[in-house]
């Protein structure tokens, strides 16, 4: 009410407008003669009502889709019908992999959209917590564009749990097979590699362990580099020197009973930046419910979908990579036999990275090659070619599941590989000039030009020492709890206490107390949603209270954000005063060279 008094001098009600719209129609600052309905509280009050209730009935069909996926045995979310070629369970050195064929998309069979002289593409998604399927999960997508462009496409998804001892050398042996079927399938035609987040360094490796086998290698978000990131904006690269080093995966896998949690993935990636992963994402679902209800659901079923990793592969993991960072140095082992070398793939590489994206920064995605190839006659000299891309805004998902990025980005790349594997060696940037600015345009409606670059200008500027100290550290905690602790640990585990400490997780619980089968008052929110959908009329978008409310959710954001700020400089302020120098180069925070 005293909203309406301070905005329309003389009103009394809130019934209704008409009246005062007959008596006042001469006065130009009305908020009708503007086009702007006024504020009614009551009016508001019942439409954040009824959203509450919509927005709580959708946290519980989410519940339940993650009940009845687990118990499905959580399928790949792949929005395409395909057929499974090889499990890679079966195997002599059994791994949780299996190659899938792509048959049919839109309606359209194999033989309908595929063009048999154009390479085929292997689509492998990253097993970094979640379940298989963000590669494809959707028409616009990596899997439907490359469909679309008519190549034979495979899709290598993972189960939710490990074969027993499994290693990183058994995923790779397994890849390897997946690698030589496709090529056996299209006379001996080299595969186009399309490695998603994690699953690009699994596919780099790929790269220098078939020599000769691959095609162009597509990395899209993936870290090769683990020490390189800007100071305040990127700061999982420290987040290990501040736990100790790999001692704490240890501890998580013994309490798995052998098995490390994804779930302990996916919450790290949500409080990289809970303003948008947690507080965007719920006050978005209840500003928007009526509309945004279908699309929350969809992506939540992957989101949801814990995966494991054994014990041994998520060490070799830490260790290796988060740790050491031995993946680009050259002395990342595979098994206790061989030793990746990057310098030994020959095929082409397109490295695709975001300025927006803070679990991969470019400087992850690309402070490799410098670290690889000394100068650029060196990598002349290697015979080979990089070419890399970068997008100034969207997100690590969006890399993959964007559907713009998906009808131009990716488009792009697909429709340029013949292009890319003439150029001469060296490196050089992607650019796309998209005069139309429509997302969905063809060639030659957009055109695509690489421009030369020197690998010097990518060169991230780590502070080594710094880290080789950190991976020392590591190395010393590591060898005290395999030691002492780790015995123990594993003696007190059981696999009933394992399986309560995983349903306990709160990733799991945060999400199941929505459930009508974990909390019996959500049946009666099903029974109320159901009578207001029956009848609901939104509030107009226009509506001034609605406008408040966006404020305020986006002043709370904006708190929550800045809070994460401070947080971080916080750590990186720990991270310092524990192992000594800066951990970036202060000239090294802009853009790469464009």
């Amino acid at each position: 009410m005293e909203l309406f008094r301070t905005e329309c001098p003389g009103m009394n009600t809130v019934t209704s407008i008409e009246p005062l719209v007959a008596a006042n129609t001469e006065a130009p600052t009305h908020p009708v003669a503007n086009n702007v309905p006024p504020s009614d509280p009551v009016a508001y009050g019942r439409d954040l009502w009824e959203r509450t209730v919509l927005f709580l009935d959708t946290l519980r069909e989410r519940a339940d889709n993650m009940i009845a996926h687990d118990r499905a045995g959580m399928p790949p979310l792949l929005n395409f019908k395909y057929e499974t070629l090889l499990d890679a369970r079966q195997f002599e050195r059994p791994a949780n992999y299996a190659l899938l064929k792509i048959t049919e998309v839109d309606g359209n069979c194999w033989d309908d959209c595929v063009d048999a002289n154009k390479p085929p593409v292997i689509v492998v998604d990253p097993r970094a917590g979640h379940g298989p399927g963000i590669g494809g999960f959707k028409r616009d997508s990596e899997v439907g564009m490359a469909m679309a462009e008519g190549h034979p496409v495979y899709f290598v998804i993972f189960f939710p749990e490990p074969a027993p001892d499994q290693t990183l050398e058994d995923v790779l042996l397994a890849l390897r097979r997946f690698v030589e079927e496709v090529a056996w399938r299209h006379d001996g035609g080299a595969p186009v590699l399309y490695g998603n987040c994690q699953a690009g360094w699994a596919v780099t490796l790929l790269a220098a362990h078939c020599e000769g086998l691959a095609g162009p290698v597509v990395l899209n978000g993936s870290p090769l580099s683990y020490w390189a990131g800007e100071e305040g904006v990127n700061p999982m690269r420290v987040t290990g020197g501040l736990l100790g080093g790999a001692w704490l995966a240890h501890l998580t896998a013994d309490l798995g009973d052998g098995r490390f949690d994804g779930a302990w993935l996916a919450q790290n990636f949500e409080t990289l930046k809970p303003e948008k992963a947690i507080w965007e994402k719920y006050a978005n679902l209840l500003t928007n419910v009526d509309t945004e209800r279908d699309r929350f659901l969809e992506f939540e079923r992957w989101w949801n979908g814990f995966y494991t990793l054994s014990g041994a592969e998520i060490m070799e993991i830490t260790r290796n990579l988060f740790i050491g960072n031995k993946l680009e140095s050259g002395e990342m082992p595979i098994g206790d036999h061989c030793v990746a070398d990057l310098r030994k793939i020959k095929s082409p590489m397109i490295v695709f990275a975001s300025y927006g994206d803070n679990i991969t920064p470019p400087a992850q995605a690309l402070g490799w090659i410098p670290a690889v190839y000394k100068d650029t006659a060196d990598l002349k000299a290697a015979e080979q070619r990089i070419v890399y891309m970068t997008n100034d805004h969207v997100g690590h998902l969006g890399i993959f599941v964007s559907a713009s990025v998906a009808r131009l980005e990716h488009r792009a790349i697909l429709e340029s590989l013949g292009k890319i594997e003439k150029l001469k060696p060296g490196l050089y940037e992607m650019k796309i000039d998209n005069p139309s600015g429509d997302p969905d345009c063809h060639a030659p409606e957009y055109k695509v030009r690489f421009e030369p670059r020197k690998v010097s200008d990518l060169d991230p500027h780590v502070p080594e020492k710094t880290f080789e100290t950190v991976e020392r550290v590591s190395e010393i905690n590591e060898a005290f709890y395999a030691t002492f602790v780790s015995p123990w640990v594993r003696l007190m585990t059981t696999p009933a206490s394992a399986e309560m400490l995983k349903w306990m997780h709160p990733m799991r619980t945060s999400r199941l107390v929505f459930s009508e089968r974990f909390n019996p008052w959500m049946r009666l929110v099903r029974q109320t949603a159901d009578a207001i959908a029956a009848t609901r009329e939104p509030l107009g978008s226009d509506d001034p209270m609605i406008g408040r409310e966006r404020a305020a959710i986006a002043a709370i954001g904006d708190a929550i954000e800045r809070a994460r700020i401070a947080r971080d400089a916080s750590s990186e302020r720990a991270f310092r005063t524990l192992y000594g120098g800066d951990t970036s180069d202060p000239e090294n925070d802009a853009h790469l060279p464009v």
